[in-house]
C-alpha cells in the first residue's frame, strides 16, 4: 500500500467529508423509531393475529418428490375428517387458478413455463403444493392432509446446473425441450485487445451457495370476502404489485381487490413475490364465501418460500504487471429453480452492472445462463445480484494482489475511480454520480489499525502459530434506489420504478403522510415523519405516516432494492414542497402580501425583510378548512401529492475490513474485529442507518460462515428446519465498529443513497478474503462458502498434500507461503 503513517491515515480520515446534524432540524437526528413500541412488544397487527368471525384455515399438502408425475389425487377421505369444510386437488381448481406471474422477460426467447399455484399434472420441486384442505381450525386442516391419497410416478431429479445443461439429460419441463431458461450477454470495450498478451491472467470459479431468507415473521395470508369485493391481508413487501398481479391471475377486477400489508416482520426480498398461497386463499375465499387464512410453518418456509443466490461464477481477469486491470470476463450460471417467479430471471442481471465494482478497466464481458432445476425457485434476496457480483470482483482483486506480491489495499488504490473523476461512466454502462473511495478507505484503515494487524500477522507466521491471523478487504459500491423507469424498460422489466406520496394537513394542523413504499422493518414511519416535519416546519409528533394498504395508499411501487428513501422519500419531499406552495397562496391573501414576497422558514410565513412573523402553516391549514376568506379559484385544501421517478440509480459505497483468527488444526474461524465505513449520502436518521448496517452485516457474514440450503442427489432439501439450517445469533457475531463518510447523491434533492443492502453486499467477500489471507501462505487460494470448520480444514489438508513443504520466506499478503502450520501432519 502507499507509504502513509498511522498518524497520516488518522489525519486523512478526520478530513473525510461528513456533515453534522443541525440540532434545530429533524433530518440527521438519531431519533428512536416511533413504531418500535408496538413492533418490539409484539402488540400489533401481524397477519397471523387477525381472526375475523367465521375464519377458515387452509393447509397445503406438498410434494415429497423433487420431480414426479401426478396421476391421481383423492381428497374424499380428507373431506370426511371432522372440522373439514372442503378439500381440493390441483385439477379441482385448474380452470380458475391461472399461472403465477413472471414480470421480467429478460430475452425475447426466454422460456416461461406455466406455474399453477396448485400443481395439476406434475410436481417439480419438493415442497410444491399439490392439494389443500380447508377446515374450521388449523389443526384439523393439518391432520386431514394425512387422509389425502396421491399417486406419483417419480421422474428424474435435476439438481446440478452444469449437468442440467448437458444434452440428453432429464428435463424439468419436457415441453420446453431444454433446461436453459435464457442466455443474456453484455459486452463493452475491446475484450480481445484487453486479454491479448495480458501479462497477468487470473481465472477462478466461485460458487454462490443457495440461501433461505428466513425472515422473523413467516409468510401469512388472510382473505376476507365481502360480496364481490375481497380484502387480502398478507405479510408482503409489495401490496400494490400483489394487488395488480392477483387481478391478472384470477381475473377478479383490480378495483374489487384491496391488499393490506399490516406490520410485517422482515422480508429481505422473500416477500417481494406473488405466491401461490396468496392466489389460492383468494380463490378459496371466493368459492366458500368465508374468510380463509394460512400461516406457514418454518419448515414450509424453508421449502416453499423462494430461495436466494445459487450461482456458479467463472471469472477471468486480465491485468498489467503493475496491477492495473485491463478487463474482466464473467460467465455465470444462475439456478432459477423449477419456475420463473416474479423477478427470478432478472435477479442475476442486476449484478451484471456491478462485476466491475469501483474499478476502472478497458473491457468487460458478462454472460448469464439461467438454468431450470427441480429445486425451489430462486428470486430476490437481500442485495439481489449485487452481493454476488461484489464477492467476485473483490475476491479477484485479492487474487491479483497475491499474484503480484502487492498489498490488497494498494491493488485497489491503483484501480479505483478517483474522487475527482465523478461523475464517471463505468465499463458496465452506468454513471456513478458521486463517491470518495479514498476517504472511506482511509477512515476504515485508521479505525482498524491495519498496519498493526499486518505486523501481528507476520509475527504469527514467523512463529508458525497454530492460530493464524487473516485480514480481509472489501471496497464496494452498489446500484440501489431501484427506480429509473426508462432503465427498467430497457431491461424489459414489466413495470416502472417510480414512487408516490401524499401529504394531508388536517384542520387541527396535524399531518398525515401517505406513502406508496411499504415498510417491513425499515423505520419508514419515523424517517418519513422526520422529513415531513422539516419540510413543513411542524413538530415531529404532529406527523403520522400511513402505508401498506391499497385502500389508504392507492398508488405505489412498494419496497425493495434499497429504494424506499431514495425514491419514496423524495416523493414525500416533493409533496411537502407542493403543500407549502399551496399554503403560500392562502397565506399571501391572509397577510395582504404578494406570494413572491413571502418567505417560509421554520413552519411560518413572513414578508421578506419584515420583522413581524406571519401565520404558521398549521394556522393557514385551519383558514383553508374554514374557507371563509379565500381568493377566487383557490380550493379549501393544502393537500398535495407527488410521484418521483429518478433519472439514475444511487450508488452507496464503502470499505469493510475484517480480521479473522483461523485454527489450522480444527478449521475454526473466529472474527476478531470488523470495521465498516459506509457512504450512504446524507443521512436522515443515524440510528436507523446503524441498524440497517448491523443487520446487513449479520446476513453477509452468515453467507460467508454459516448458511447453506442443501439438496441431496434426489433433489430433497435436507435443511428443512432451523436445526439443519444455521442462522447465526448475536452470540455468533462479533462486535462491529461502524462509521460513515458522506458524499451526497446528485440524483435527488436530499442527497440520499440507500443503506438497506450495503452491509450484506460488502461483508461476505471481506470475511472470505480474510480466511484465505490467513491460509494463503499454506497454498490455500479459496474455501467454498459457507466456510465451515470442516471446509477450512479440508482446504488446508488439500493444500498440504499438493505442497507439503511451502516456502517459508513469502511476504505477508503475497502469493506464496510461509512454513507449515503447527499441527500439520
Amino acid at each position: 500500500m502507499s507509504e502513509i503513517s498511522p498518524e497520516g491515515l488518522a489525519e486523512q480520515a478526520e478530513r473525510a467529508p461528513r456533515s453534522e446534524p443541525d440540532p434545530g432540524r429533524e433530518v440527521g437526528r438519531p431519533r428512536r423509531r416511533s413504531e418500535d413500541a408496538r413492533l418490539v412488544s409484539g402488540r400489533t397487527r401481524w397477519t397471523d393475529n387477525l381472526n375475523p368471525a367465521g375464519t377458515l384455515h387452509v393447509a397445503f399438502l406438498r410434494s415429497p418428490h423433487a420431480h414426479a408425475r401426478i396421476t391421481r389425487v383423492d381428497v374424499a377421505a380428507a373431506r370426511r375428517v371432522p372440522g373439514v369444510v372442503a378439500a381440493f386437488g390441483g385439477a379441482d381448481l385448474a380452470e380458475e387458478q391461472g399461472s403465477l406471474p413472471c414480470a421480467w422477460t429478460v430475452t425475447e426467447d426466454m422460456k416461461l413455463p406455466a406455474h399453477p399455484p396448485l400443481a395439476v399434472t406434475e410436481a417439480r420441486y419438493a415442497g410444491e403444493p399439490v392439494a389443500c384442505v380447508v377446515a374450521r381450525d388449523r389443526y384439523a386442516a393439518a391432520d386431514a392432509l394425512e387422509e389425502i391419497d396421491v399417486d406419483y410416478e417419480p421422474l428424474p431429479a435435476v439438481v446440478q446446473m452444469e449437468e442440467a445443461l448437458r444434452q440428453g439429460g432429464p428435463l424439468v419441463h419436457q415441453e420446453l425441450e431444454t433446461n436453459r431458461a435464457y442466455r443474456w450477454v453484455f459486452e463493452n470495450g475491446d475484450l480481445d485487445a484487453a486479454f491479448r498478451d495480458a501479462p497477468v491472467l487470473i481465472e477462478r470459479r466461485y460458487v454462490q451457495q443457495r440461501l433461505i431468507p428466513t425472515a422473523m415473521e413467516p409468510r401469512a395470508v388472510l382473505c376476507e370476502p365481502d360480496g364481490d369485493d375481497f380484502t387480502l391481508y398478507s405479510a408482503t413487501q409489495i401490496p400494490h404489485i400483489l394487488r395488480l398481479m392477483l387481478a391478472t391471475v384470477t381475473q377478479i377486477p383490480e378495483h374489487r381487490i384491496r391488499v393490506v400489508a399490516p406490520d410485517v416482520g422482515g422480508g429481505f426480498g422473500s416477500k417481494l413475490q406473488v405466491y401461490g398461497e396468496e392466489v389460492l386463499c383468494l380463490l378459496l375465499a371466493r368459492r366458500l364465501g368465508r374468510p380463509v387464512k394460512w400461516t406457514e410453518s418454518r419448515s414450509e418456509g424453508n421449502m416453499a418460500t423462494h430461495h436466494g443466490r445459487d450461482q456458479i461464477q467463472r471469472l477471468t481477469l486480465a491485468a498489467e504487471r503493475d496491477g492495473r486491470v485491463r478487463g474482466v470476463k464473467v460467465d455465470l450460471l444462475a439456478d432459477m429453480g423449477a419456475y420463473l417467479m416474479l423477478v427470478t430471471p432478472g435477479i442475476p442481471l442486476l449484478g451484471a452492472f456491478m462485476f466491475n465494482g469501483i474499478y476502472k478497466m478497458d473491457a468487460y464481458s458478462f454472460t448469464c445462463t439461467g438454468v431450470f432445476t427441480t429445486k425451489t425457485p430462486t428470486d430476490a434476496y437481500r442485495g439481489a445480484g449485487r452481493p454476488e457480483a461484489t464477492f467476485a470482483i473483490e475476491r479477484l482483486m485479492d487474487e491479483l494482489a497475491a499474484e503480484l506480491g502487492l498489498d490488497p489495499i494498494e491493488v485497489r488504490r491503483r484501480n479505483w475511480i478517483g474522487h475527482g473523476e465523478f461523475p464517471y461512466e463505468t465499463v458496465a454502462g452506468l454513471t456513478y454520480d458521486s463517491g470518495n473511495y479514498e476517504a472511506a478507505t482511509d477512515r476504515a484503515l485508521a479505525l482498524f489499525e491495519y498496519d498493526k494487524l499486518r505486523a501481528e500477522q507476520a509475527d504469527r507466521r514467523e512463529r508458525r502459530d497454530v492460530v493464524q491471523l487473516g485480514i480481509g478487504v472489501s471496497t464496494y459500491t452498489e446500484m440501489c434506489g431501484l427506480a429509473p423507469s426508462r432503465v427498467l424498460g430497457s431491461l424489459a422489466y414489466g413495470a416502472g420504478g417510480w414512487e408516490h406520496a401524499s401529504v394531508r394537513i388536517l384542520p387541527s394542523g396535524k399531518v398525515e403522510v401517505v406513502t406508496g413504499s411499504s415498510a417491513h422493518g425499515q423505520g419508514h414511519e419515523t424517517a418519513w415523519a422526520q422529513i415531513a416535519a422539516d419540510r413543513l416546519g411542524v413538530p415531529f409528533e404532529d406527523v403520522k405516516v400511513l402505508h401498506g394498504d391499497t385502500a389508504v395508499a392507492p398508488k405505489g411501487m412498494d419496497t425493495y432494492g434499497s429504494r424506499s428513501l431514495a425514491v419514496g422519500g423524495i416523493a414525500l419531499y416533493q409533496a411537502c414542497d407542493r403543500v407549502v406552495d399551496r399554503a403560500r397562496r392562502v397565506a399571501a391573501h391572509l397577510m395582504e402580501a404578494s406570494e413572491q414576497d413571502l418567505e417560509f422558514s421554520g413552519g411560518r410565513f413572513a414578508v421578506r425583510g419584515a420583522a413581524a412573523e406571519g401565520p404558521s402553516i398549521q394556522e393557514v391549514a385551519l383558514a383553508a378548512f374554514a374557507a371563509h376568506d379565500l381568493p377566487d379559484g383557490v380550493e379549501p385544501s393544502l393537500d398535495a401529492d407527488a410521484t418521483f421517478d429518478p433519472g439514475n440509480f444511487s450508488f452507496p459505497h464503502g470499505t469493510h475490513l475484517c480480521a479473522v483468527e483461523v485454527d489450522t488444526e480444527t478449521g475454526k474461524v473466529r472474527i476478531r474485529s470488523y470495521v465498516a465505513v459506509d457512504d450512504v449520502g446524507h443521512v436522515v436518521n443515524p440510528l436507523i442507518v446503524e441498524g440497517q448496517v448491523h443487520g446487513g452485516l449479520a446476513q453477509g457474514i452468515a453467507q460467508a460462515l454459516y448458511e447453506e440450503a442443501v439438496y441431496d442427489a434426489d433433489g430433497n432439501l435436507t435443511t428443512t428446519t432451523m436445526a439443519d439450517y444455521l442462522v447465526p445469533s448475536a452470540a455468533d457475531l462479533p462486535e462491529f465498529v461502524t462509521d460513515r463518510t458522506e458524499t451526497p447523491a446528485t440524483s435527488n434533492p436530499l442527497g440520499v443513497k440507500g443503506v438497506g443492502e450495503a452491509g450484506t453486499i460488502a461483508s461476505t467477500p471481506a470475511v472470505v478474503n480474510a480466511i484465505v489471507d490467513a491460509l494463503r501462505h499454506h497454498g490455500v487460494t479459496d474455501v467454498p462458502m459457507p466456510c465451515t470448520p470442516e471446509r477450512v480444514w479440508r482446504a488446508l489438508r488439500q493444500a498440504f498434500r499438493e505442497d507439503p513443504d511451502p516456502n517459508p520466506s513469502a511476504a505477508p499478503g503475497a502469493g506464496g507461503g510461509l512454513g507449515s502450520a503447527g499441527g500439520a501432519r
